[in-house]
């Protein structure tokens, strides 16, 4: 810790204590998924019959969103650009952490076209979408909580800051990037004394503690999703609760 400023050592400790926080909790919420009882078989159907099938199944929930566009179009739309491009932008974030600097990285950021930039206006986008839809449509209004406007305001102002420190408010890239090398490898650097880059990684370790502990954690809950995960061999097979069993 020799030379470090005392604002450094404080956002040290926050983001180490936040990402410990979150890592631990994570799991200890995909632990709690892993061994909840499913004795009932509750596949939405028509639900595949084979455990091949139910991969496929998975495979297009996660990388597709296939049942959300079975249900509404634009909502799916919204989500998946959302989806996509966070994508996109954190792995343009991995140069900030990476030294070399892998190739599908640096494509993130190519001089001129820097896709995983423009990645996070349509994140922008894409939130602002799925924010108004809250509000607008009834039946989407009345269900929704405190926690969904919460997280996708979060997660936009997280974005805005990004893009107002690469358009508008410039920050010292290379500073930033020894103060999160220096993070990824246990020698933790001076954080750069810049207030819009202050206010953006409070914004980050507050999402990344709110994380595990909100309706964000369906990014580990879908592959425990009885109704996505299980065979529909019901008239094939008898199955009987385990509990029934003891009796």
């Amino acid at each position: 810790m020799e030379g470090l400023t005392g604002l450094s050592i404080i956002f040290i400790a926050l983001c180490y204590g936040a990402f410990s926080l979150f890592l631990v909790a994570f799991l200890a919420k995909v632990y709690g998924y892993a061994v909840t009882p499913s004795p009932l078989k509750i596949p939405t159907t028509p639900a595949p019959t084979t455990s091949l099938g139910v991969a496929g199944r998975m495979a297009g929930e996660v990388l597709f969103f296939t049942s959300l566009f079975k249900g509404n179009k634009w909502t799916w739309l919204g989500g998946y650009l959302f989806h996509l491009a966070l994508a996109a932008v954190l792995l343009r974030h991995l140069r900030y952490f990476l030294d070399p600097v892998p190739l599908p990285v640096e494509l993130m950021t190519y001089p001129g076209l820097e896709p995983g930039v423009w990645a996070g206006v349509v994140m922008i986008a894409a939130l602002g979408y799925l924010f108004i839809r809250r509000l607008w449509v009834d039946r989407v209004k009345y269900i929704s909580l405190f926690a969904d406007y919460f997280a996708l305001t979060l997660i936009g102002l997280i974005g805005i800051t990004g893009a107002l420190m690469k358009f508008f408010i410039r920050t010292d890239v290379e500073a930033v990037k020894e103060f999160t090398l220096g993070l990824a490898t246990l020698h933790p650097a001076n954080i750069p004394p810049d207030p819009m880059f202050i206010i953006h990684l409070l914004l980050v370790l507050a999402l990344v503690v709110y994380f595990p502990f909100s309706k964000l954690m369906h990014m580990g809950a879908i592959f425990f999703a009885p109704t996505r995960t299980q065979v529909d061999d019901c008239r094939e097979t008898r199955h009987v609760n385990p509990w029934a069993k003891e009796l």
